[in-house]
């Protein structure tokens, strides 16, 4: 574990009344064994210190997308999303979504590549933060059906910060509109 990780747990570790916050993680793999991947990562999440419930969607299968936009000649991708109840500090949270990340093989080499395992922190309640070591929402996250539609088969009610209803939004990708 990295110091700053640690550092950081511990600054919440003191704060335990903090009040717990619906995080949204969105976990993603098109390389090796996709499905036992993203469940082993979902029980990942669920041992993260001050973590009190995840709740993972059915996963969905989608093509990659590229800096150039879809491509259906590269991996298919499996995704799913996950509603994460933590009283972790959102950096902390994420910094635990990298470490797990690499602990399943994720190498960061080029920007939207294959993966073995993505996991983005999509929103954290409310949150909004244009820090660019921590952007919530997610900036990308009302243009991805394959994050929208897993998020709203566990939460018919989601809403993503600035954006809107996550019904609506899914909604509009598909031309309902």
């Amino acid at each position: 574990m990295n110091r700053r990780l640690a550092q950081g747990f511990q600054g919440d570790a003191a704060h335990t009344d903090r009040a717990p916050v619906v995080a949204v993680v969105a976990l993603g793999a098109n390389l090796g064994e996709r499905a036992a991947t993203m469940a082993a990562a979902i029980e990942a999440l669920r041992r993260l210190p001050l973590v009190d419930a995840v709740r993972a969607s059915e996963p969905v299968e989608s093509v990659a997308v590229k800096p150039d936009g879809p491509d259906a000649s590269a991996p298919s991708y499996l995704n799913t999303v996950a509603l994460v109840t933590t009283r972790l500090a959102p950096s902390v949270l994420l910094a635990y979504l990298h470490a797990i990340e690499t602990h399943h093989g994720r190498e960061r080499r080029e920007r939207w590549g294959d993966r073995t395992l993505d996991l983005d922190l999509i929103a954290y309640g409310d949150l909004r933060s244009d820090d660019p070591d921590l952007l919530l929402p997610h900036p990308r996250a009302a243009e991805r059906d394959f994050v929208l539609e897993p998020w709203l088969s566990i939460d018919p009610e989601a809403t993503l910060p600035g954006a809107g209803r996550v019904e609506a939004l899914l909604a509009k990708l598909r031309g309902d509109r």
